[in-house]
């Protein structure tokens, strides 16, 4: 930036102009840009209330022990699902079980000559397992309601406590319809925390952690599996009750949960959004440990004064402009499933007898599955906020793809109905597995909560988010009840079926996925679906709809007093592109925007450059009557 420039720019019929006619030159100005955010509170510049941040586009903060046990403690609604989803396969795959409830999948397999494809193709055996998914699915919406009326918090603790029960009444199952109501019970559990806790987790973390932070929650369901299988693995050995001792240890991360529900703090804009604001604020300044969090705070106002707008946000979904979000959203679930990684996490006990092994060896085998599993979402928690969201997607679908391929191709050629592969090929097939479970622990297990979860705007997070978790419920549902008898017909080629799914997985990510690395949350309609090339074709009317929206201004680093003299601790203004430049705007935060600023374009050159706010935004007020915000000076709108 050489010759700087500021220009007359129009402030509006009853305002004088901000800046007067004048060129000045400037040189060695920083041409490094942040960004800026002043709330408007006053008819003028020197009015602005104006909040220091010290990193781009995020605010001031610690992380405290405190927020660090929140998260942990939240996190454990990932523990309780991971548990159930381990604790299945391996259940289902005992002897003592299938006697009590499934004498006749037994039966088939005492027989001399079974198929290995099909011998546990039950639908009674199938619907324990997804019985769990359709309850979930119906109660996410429940769970929605619940979150956006009561709190993020409430919501988990009814999460845990039907977990709880459900857990023990599994344990204590006598028939069949009461070991399918216990799943059903740990159904709506898992329905209302994986509703609450991903989305508690991301309003909480700071926004250059969120990545991290919200991935603790697929960290635990992890650590969840890999526990379950380890209690599979010892439990497999009592006999005739281990099975009661696998299904009731799920009570363990549901108690976690239930202690944790009480100990954690309710998210600020959930406080915010049910007009607790002093509370939100407060709490606002507990979680990240600083004093100063006005412009983080004004941030969540706003998004809350948008959803407060919003009558019913199901219907909201519903329009043009939600479908970015929506489908984004929606599909990452469905892709999340298709994957294949719960077809093979749920039976993989199952699977690995099928090639082979026996029962202690192929429950040791789902032992080293989920130890990769653990070990491998550190690699995501490590690289979301670095590497970004997409290109850990993409890279997954290779590796996916040909782990999937691979394993398909051994089985086609070397398993048939009644035979089991050598020892070389079974643990090649391991291997293979592994290199599978690897490189979705690190990309669309974690991310496919993630993604869902941080780009709906506030008005209908909860109810987006409602449709993300039940589709995943959904197609989890539909692959649990299907996975056993898909195999027993299509046999190998069911491994080719979830390939061929991996592609069009990576053609997606690849053309209508956007980077959503260090968006703030509530700036995801300006700065991630209006500036995709496809996406910002949808876009058209969220303005007319929203009376405000958030979009990120910028400010050159160069300190100094103003051309017009004001001193350095007051915001000098320019036009964005016509060369002006302030001197002086130590201050990062968030602008607000409305429709009635369109009547400054002539004037500026980008829309969203002059930046409307005050008492009269949002409340029925003029919104022209208090000049907040100034403009961006980078060169991309």
């Amino acid at each position: 930036m050489e010759g700087m420039k500021k220009k007359k720019k129009y402030s509006g019929p009853d305002h004088p102009p901000l800046i007067q006619e004048e060129e000045e030159e400037e040189e060695g100005i920083k041409e490094e840009i942040d960004l800026i955010i002043l709330i408007g509170t006053g008819n003028s510049p020197k009015q602005a209330k104006m909040t220091k941040i010290e990193k781009v586009g995020s605010f001031e903060s610690k992380i405290t022990v405190y927020v660090v046990v929140c998260w942990v403690l939240a996190a454990c609604g990932g523990l309780m699902f991971g548990y159930d989803i381990g604790i299945s396969g391996g259940v289902t795959a005992m002897d003592d079980f299938l006697i009590k409830f499934f004498p006749a999948v037994y039966q088939r397999k005492l027989r001399a000559k079974e198929d290995n494809y099909c011998k546990y193709d039950n639908q009674y055996l199938q619907l324990f397992t997804s019985s769990l998914y359709l309850a979930a699915l119906v109660s996410s919406f429940a769970a929605s309601k619940m979150c956006s009326k009561l709190g993020r918090k409430p919501t988990i603790f009814v999460a845990s406590a039907f977990f709880l029960c459900g857990s023990l009444l599994s344990a204590a199952a006598q028939r069949i319809w009461m070991i399918i109501l216990a799943r059903v019970l740990l159904g709506v559990g898992v329905g209302f925390g994986n509703e609450a806790v991903p989305l508690f987790l991301s309003e909480i973390a700071p926004v250059q952690h969120r990545g991290a932070v919200n991935i603790l929650f697929q960290l635990f369901i992890t650590i969840g599996i890999l526990f379950a299988n380890l209690v599979n693995y010892g439990a497999s050995k009592i006999h005739p009750w281990g099975w009661r001792l696998s299904l009731g240890l799920a009570s363990l991360p549901a108690a976690f949960l239930f202690v944790g529900s009480v100990v954690i703090i309710e998210t600020p804009a959930s406080l915010v959004e049910r007009n607790q604001e002093s509370q939100g604020r407060s709490t606002l300044k507990k979680i990240r440990g600083v004093e100063d969090v006005d412009a983080e705070f004004e941030q969540i106002k706003m998004a809350c004064e948008a959803a407060r707008e919003v009558k019913d946000p199901f219907k909201r979904l519903m329009k043009r402009s939600s479908m970015p979000p929506l489908i984004i959203g929606v599909m990452m679930q469905v892709f999340q499933q298709f994957t294949g990684i719960n077809a093979i996490m749920f039976y993989a006990p199952v699977l690995f007898q099928t090639v082979g092994f026996k029962n202690d060896a192929s429950l040791l085998s789902s032992v080293i599955t989920g130890l990769v599993n653990v070990f491998s979402t550190l690699v995501s928690i490590y690289g979301v906020d670095r590497v970004g969201r997409r290109k850990l997607l993409l890279q997954a679908c290779v590796q996916m793809f040909i782990s999937q391929t691979a394993i398909g191709a051994i089985l086609l050629v070397h398993l048939k109905g009644s035979n089991s592969l050598d020892e070389g090929l079974a643990g090649l097939v391991v291997v293979l597995v592994c290199l599978f479970v690897m490189s979705f622990a690190w990309s669309w297990g974690p991310l496919g909560w993630l993604i869902p979860s941080e780009t709906f705007p506030l008005e209908i997070r909860t109810s987006g988010f409602a449709c993300a978790v039940s589709s995943n419920m959904l197609f989890t549902f539909i692959i649990a009840q299907a996975f056993l008898s898909m195999m027993c017909h299509m046999r190998a080629f069911i491994f080719f079926f979830f390939a061929a799914w991996i592609v069009a997985m990576g053609l997606f990510v690849l053309f209508l996925l956007p980077e959503t690395k260090n968006v703030p949350i509530d700036a995801m309609v300006e700065r991630v679906w209006k500036q995709h090339p496809v996406w910002k074709r949808f876009m058209d009317d969220y303005d007319a709809q929203n009376p405000f929206s958030f979009f990120s201004c910028a400010r050159c680093l160069s300190p100094g007093p103003s051309a017009a003299g004001n001193s350095p601790s007051e915001p000098s203004w320019a036009s964005p592109r016509s060369g002006g430049a302030p001197r002086e705007a130590p201050n990062i935060g968030w602008c607000l925007r409305t429709p009635q600023m369109e009547q400054f374009e002539p004037e500026w050159d980008h829309v969203g450059d002059v930046v409307l706010g005050g008492s009269g935004v949002g409340n029925g007020g003029d919104a022209t009557s208090s000049l907040a915000c100034i403009m961006r000076m980078d060169s991309d709108p």
